[in-house]
């Protein structure tokens, strides 16, 4: 396991983050905390979670996932991990959470920040996250930008002079963002800048061989700006395993939740899906250490968020740290890339 700069933070994390969204709804919190030992054994010490999660959200799991981790949290040697969460943004339902009101202002960052710190059992958050925009823009497979759903928005400043408090107070020490634009990132940074208010270090966003949208604009916003991407989703929803390519098994979240993943029932992610397994066997690599492997090697990515509902799952995800792709291997990539662009954005 390899550990690399979080932005332009003091923190080192492992490549390989582990996902937490399953605890809660998948996962027991036994489960949950067998997969938790199991990943600080094998050198992982980045733990990702959100104050929604687990998902699909409903109100009776809501704040679950920080709930186990805490439990298992408060047994641990607390400096030696690093630990992120997410505050939730407006609109997307869940009107159980904060009474309604999931604006980025200062209410609702200092309610957030608390109500985490007192489920994960800690007295700080190592990595605090936007877990997206307060303002509109397309999500979670929304392809377009359409000025007519602009609505008010929490001003930047304003959000980075809330954070620049909580992290003043110690109760987080770095902020990063998730599922944001390249004009979000360069606004971030530059309120930071003319305000001296605190810098983003890190973007979670989606990034796998379904979707590679970040190499457009955002991996040069991030590469001049000194921010980490933090890869998830790099099995796409699992679909880069290819056992959704037949029958899906029973127990996957395509299944179970019927609706949830609309990014992957798009055209051409099939078809592309099947180049990709089929060029793994070719290569004897299995097609989830080809699709990790990949998103491992980016030179932009910091750290690929893993998660898994059983120790099986997980130990194949971490596996793929002992795989480096090669150029024949990259190279019959990017012929597939060509053909299906992006087919899951």
């Amino acid at each position: 396991m390899q550990y690399r700069q979080l932005g332009d933070s003091h923190l080192k994390v492992s490549e390989i983050c582990l996902g937490t969204m399953t605890y809660g709804q998948q996962n027991t919190a036994e489960e949950a905390h067998q997969q938790l030992d199991y990943a600080v054994a094998a050198g992982v010490n980045f733990i990702d979670a959100a104050e929604m999660y687990p998902v699909p959200a409903k109100a009776e799991t809501s704040g679950l996932t920080e709930t186990y981790i805490g439990q298992w949290l408060a047994k641990q040697p607390r400096d030696r991990l690093v630990i992120a969460t997410k505050i939730a943004g407006p609109s997307r339902g869940m009107n159980w959470m904060r009474q309604g009101e999931r604006r980025i202002d200062r209410t609702n960052i200092e309610q957030a920040v608390n109500a985490s710190l007192k489920r994960l059992q800690t007295d700080y958050i190592d990595l605090y996250q936007i877990h997206w925009p307060d303002r509109y823009v397309p999500l979670f497979g929304q392809a377009s930008y359409d000025p007519k759903q602009i609505r008010e928005t929490v001003p930047i400043v304003e959000q980075l002079s809330a954070f620049a408090d909580l992290i003043h107070a110690g109760k987080i020490r770095y902020i990063g963002l998730s599922n944001e634009t390249p004009w979000g990132v360069m606004e971030f940074c530059h309120a930071a800048k003319q305000c001296g208010l605190p810098k983003i270090v890190s973007i979670q966003n989606a990034y796998n061989l379904l979707n590679r949208s970040f190499e457009w604009g955002l991996a040069e916003a991030c590469r001049h700006e000194h921010i980490s991407l933090l890869a998830y989703s790099p099995l796409g929803f699992g679909n880069l395993s290819g056992k959704h390519l037949q029958e899906p098994p029973a127990n996957s979240r395509m299944t179970l939740f019927p609706g949830f993943g609309q990014r992957y029932l798009k055209p051409n992610v099939n078809e592309a899906v099947a180049e990709y397994v089929e060029m793994a066997r070719r290569f004897n690599l299995s097609p989830v250490t080809l699709a990790l492997a990949f998103v491992r090697q980016r030179w932009f990515v910091t750290s690929t968020i893993v998660g898994a509902t059983s120790l099986e799952q997980l130990k194949e995800n971490f596996a793929s740290v002992n795989v480096t792709l090669t150029e024949e291997m990259l190279a019959e990539i990017d012929r597939i890339h060509s053909r299906y662009p992006n087919p899951a954005p």
